[in-house]
Parts: structure tokens; C-alpha cells; sequence
């Protein structure tokens, strides 16, 4: 089985610490391991360096290869533009020349807090990638009424070992629905991790989106064309493409701790905290303060008598945000961007 790691990123989710050139999944917040390089570790010995194929942007593409010196410089694959997911599995997979090999697809910056149990399920759904010639995913199961998540929905069961039928992927919902979906007992979120035979899924890609399908095979037969052919693609998500669209995919469920890291928050939750309940990094001083996430990546970052904020320092910029609102960290890259604030992004 060969992996494809989607390593692409803008760097909002995270700013300050995260910028255009250092986005999450360069960061160290793996226990001081780039999530990056945690995803290529988790995954021997199922799958080896050898095997490992990356997907990211032509200005991240330098810094990836030094991260990862044991995955073959040509292994890491660098989109002249970015045209979403579907695009960059569907050229990867013609890149790879991967044929009717085994492919696993999953994003560089999620965290598995029990990496054997992962490796278990991933191996779970190739087995029936392989033996049915099925697009298998990894669903998660949920531990609260997640909004931010899509779900899957189940269906028929594949076997005795908890694999099922997916019989249709839910968008993110709202809370009650989430609470509905969590309670049913019925619903997984969808952790974006798909394995299947390359050759079916380019055949799938095909079928759905056939504007996609024909600048892929523009793209194989005059390699030269790359640059003006990807950029002629459509924007489209590998769920929205194919996965919504396809009966028969399956899923495996994992309960292996998983996050998603989607946000300065999200982070909070899974640090260990102090006494007050505050997730502490770096040089911090808090006086009279609970439940805060208190980030110093540089100098010192010392607060009073606050509660619930989300504090980071870099080099340049400190960000103060309450820690629910922590995902309008976005708001302030898009104000940045409009501003040509280029130095701060």
C-alpha cells in the first residue's frame, strides 16, 4: 500500500504562528513534532518512507523535503496552483503512476493519540479496498455533538470486525442535528482518510467530473502542459466530486483519540493544563487566570485576571482572541490579505 499525504495549507487556522511559509502542519504541536512528521511516523511499519507520496504547493515544497529526507525528493509533489482536493488526488495518483496499487489518502495535520490503533484500522479498510475493489474511508467515532465536522452515515454492515456501509455523506450540521446524529448512535465524523485501488477512484474521478478526467489525461500524455492544464481544472473537493456521489463506499470506524486541529481551541482542548486550567506554552506568566491557552513562541506573554482567551506571541505579532471564537482567526488573515499585509501572512 502506498500513502498520499495532502500537505497544501495557507496557514490561517493557527496565525500568527502559522504563516503562508510555515502553515500547521509545519508546526510543532505534536508534542514539539511537526504534525507533518507525525503522520509519516504513525504510519510505519504499514506503510514505509519508500511508499510515501506528498501533495503540497510549489512554496512548500523545499521545507517538506528537508522535514522529510527519507521520502525520495521526487515523492513529494508540488501543484502549480491550488485547485482543491480533487484535483490534487486525481493528478497525484497520475504522478504516482499507481495503476491498480493500493492507495491510502490522508491530510498531514491531524493528531492520533494511539497511532497503533489507526495503523489497525487502515489496514482493516485496505483489506476490503482490496478484496471488493471498494473506496473505503476511516470514520471517527464521535465523543460529542461536533458542528464543525461532517458525518457519515451508516448503513448495512460489511462484516463482524465493524466496518459498514456509508450510505451518505452529511455536511456539517447544525447543533441539534449534530446531537441527533451523536445520540442515533448512526453517525460518524468523517476524518477525511479514504483507501482504494488508484486505478478505481481515477475511474470514479472520471465518471463524475469529466472535465477533471480530461485535463488529467492532457496532463499524462504532455507532461509539459501541467502548469496551463491544472490550472483549467475545477475547484472541487474529493468529497463533493466523488465521494457524495458514490454508492458502496464503506468505513472502518476509529477511537483513537483523532483530532483535527482545526483551530487555536481545538488545541486547548488536548494540551494538559495547570492547576487554573490554563494550557500553557512557552514563557508564561498568568496571575489570577483560568482556562486560558497562553502561547509564547517567543519572548514572554504574562496576563491578569483573564478567562477564556486564546494569548500567542511570535517574533512580530500578538493575537488575543476569546477561545470560542477562536476558528474568526480567519477574519484577521482576510483583513491582512485585503490590506496587503503581505509581511504578516
Amino acid at each position: 500500500m502506498k500513502a498520499l499525504i495532502l500537505a497544501g495549507g495557507s496557514g490561517t487556522r493557527f496565525w500568527p504562528l502559522s504563516r503562508r511559509r510555515r502553515p500547521k502542519q509545519l508546526l510543532g504541536l505534536d508534542a514539539g513534532t511537526s504534525l507533518l512528521r507525525s503522520t509519516v511516523d504513525r504510519l510505519a511499519p504499514l506503510i514505509q518512507p519508500e511508499d510515501v507520496w506528498i501533495c503540497t504547493t510549489e512554496l512548500l515544497a523545499d521545507a517538506i523535503r528537508a522535514e522529510l529526507p527519507e521520502v525520495p525528493d521526487r515523492q513529494v509533489l508540488a501543484e502549480p496552483e491550488g485547485r482543491n482536493t480533487a484535483p490534487a488526488i486525481g493528478w497525484s495518483l497520475v504522478a504516482m503512476d499507481a495503476g491498480d496499487d493500493l492507495v491510502a489518502v490522508l491530510p498531514a495535520d491531524h493528531l492520533f493519540a494511539d497511532p497503533e490503533s489507526f495503523r489497525g484500522q487502515l489496514e482493516l479498510a485496505a483489506g476490503y479496498a482490496r478484496r471488493d475493489d471498494r473506496v473505503m474511508t476511516i470514520g471517527v467515532t464521535p465523543r460529542w455533538a461536533e458542528t464543525g465536522y461532517g458525518y457519515l452515515e451508516l448503513g448495512a454492515s460489511l462484516g463482524d470486525d465493524g466496518a459498514r456501509e456509508v450510505t451518505h455523506f452529511r455536511e456539517k450540521p447544525d447543533a441539534d442535528t449534530a446531537r441527533a446524529y451523536v445520540d442515533g448512535g448512526n453517525h460518524l465524523w468523517n476524518g477525511g482518510i479514504f483507501v482504494f485501488q488508484a486505478s478505481t477512484l481515477l475511474g470514479h474521478l472520471v465518471r463524475f467530473e469529466p472535465e477533471i478526467g480530461a485535463g488529467l489525461e492532457r496532463i499524462k500524455n504532455s507532461p509539459s502542459d501541467l502548469a496551463a492544464a491544472y490550472g483549467e481544472l475545477p475547484s472541487i473537493s474529493i468529497d463533493y466530486a466523488v465521494m457524495e456521489r458514490l454508492r458502496g463506499i464503506g468505513t472502518v470506524p476509529l477511537d483513537g483519540g483523532w483530532s483535527d486541529l482545526g483551530s487555536w481551541e481545538a488545541l486547548a482542548e488536548i494540551m494538559p493544563k495547570n492547576e487554573e486550567g490554563n494550557a500553557v506554552e512557552g514563557d508564561v506568566i498568568a496571575v489570577d487566570s483560568r482556562d486560558n491557552l497562553l502561547y509564547a513562541d517567543q519572548g514572554t506573554v504574562a496576563v491578569v485576571g483573564v478567562e477564556g482567551l486564546v494569548v500567542v506571541r511570535t517574533e512580530d505579532t500578538v493575537l488575543v482572541i476569546p477561545r470560542e471564537r477562536s476558528q474568526d482567526v480567519r477574519a484577521i488573515v482576510a483583513r491582512l490579505k485585503a490590506d496587503r499585509r503581505d509581511d504578516r501572512l
